[in-house]
């Protein structure tokens, strides 16, 4: 389910909410309105539901960002690692054309893959072996001449160990579900808001001013759900990790 869908269910729930505590206000008996009982609705029970929801809200937009921060970050290393391997390649020798061609093929095909060029393409690395695991055997096939080239070849094979690791650990990053209990807090906090602009609905005038009002809040409620499920798909949506170390990588191989 895309992030904007998401949030477009979870604004016809809240601003749903609202207009329901509005239609009822009409039906309920002027003692049900009264001061009294909208000072203990407001200050006790949607006062705490507000901001218990805007908080656990507020941590696991914070919670995303900090994991997409992180794997920006290594993707950034990754890409680094990967123009280091090539400049130790081409510091053993032309025996490794064959290698780094190899090199330059794999960070491509993986390139096409984590960011497809047609939007509607689901992002998806493959579970077969990759030219990064064919990589590792070309470079233990190298035969070193001397001592130099004996240490750039084993320098050069840790990275390509460290790469493959990188790549399976992204493999399983994006094939994982969201967890179960990730769910649980969304759904409650959908009830929550929901709740919460049902008692504004219910206690307030009803005029186009007030449904305004609350029509923009709730945009703006379903706009913090957007952003915290963008910030969960890393690779997908309109908030992803960009492209261009990977591009700026693929032109520094072979040179």
């Amino acid at each position: 389910m895309s992030s904007m869908t998401v949030s477009l269910i979870v604004f016809a729930f809240i601003f749903g909410g609202a207009l329901l505590g509005l239609f009822l206000r009409t039906f309920l008996p002027e003692h049900h309105l009264s001061k009294e009982s909208k000072e203990l609705v407001f200050n006790i029970v949607v006062g705490l539901m507000a901001v218990m929801a805007a908080l656990v809200l507020g941590l696991l937009i914070a919670a995303a960002q900090d994991s997409f921060r992180e794997e920006r970050t290594d993707i950034m290393e990754l890409s680094a690692r990967i123009i280091f391997l090539d400049r130790v390649l081409a510091h053993y020798g032309p025996d490794t054309k064959e290698v780094r061609d190899l090199l330059r093929s794999a960070v491509g095909r993986a390139v096409d893959q984590m960011w497809p060029e047609e939007v509607s393409k689901p992002v998806q690395l493959d579970a077969t072996p990759s030219n990064l695991e064919v990589l590792i055997d070309k470079i233990q096939e190298l035969a070193p001449k001397n001592e130099t080239q004996r240490a750039l070849r084993d320098q050069a094979l840790s990275i390509a160990l460290d790469l493959v690791q990188t790549r399976w650990l992204l493999f399983v990053e994006q094939v994982r579900s969201i967890p179960v209990p990730f769910l649980i807090v969304l759904g409650l906090l959908v009830f929550w808001f929901t709740t919460v602009f049902f008692g504004f609905g219910l206690f307030a005038p009803s005029n186009l001013t007030v449904i305004a009002i609350l029509f923009v809040s709730t945009v703006w409620v379903s706009s913090a759900f957007f952003l915290l499920i963008e910030l969960n798909r890393p690779f997908e949506g309109l908030i992803h990790i960009p492209i261009e170390p990977m591009r700026e990588t693929l032109q520094q191989l072979g040179k």
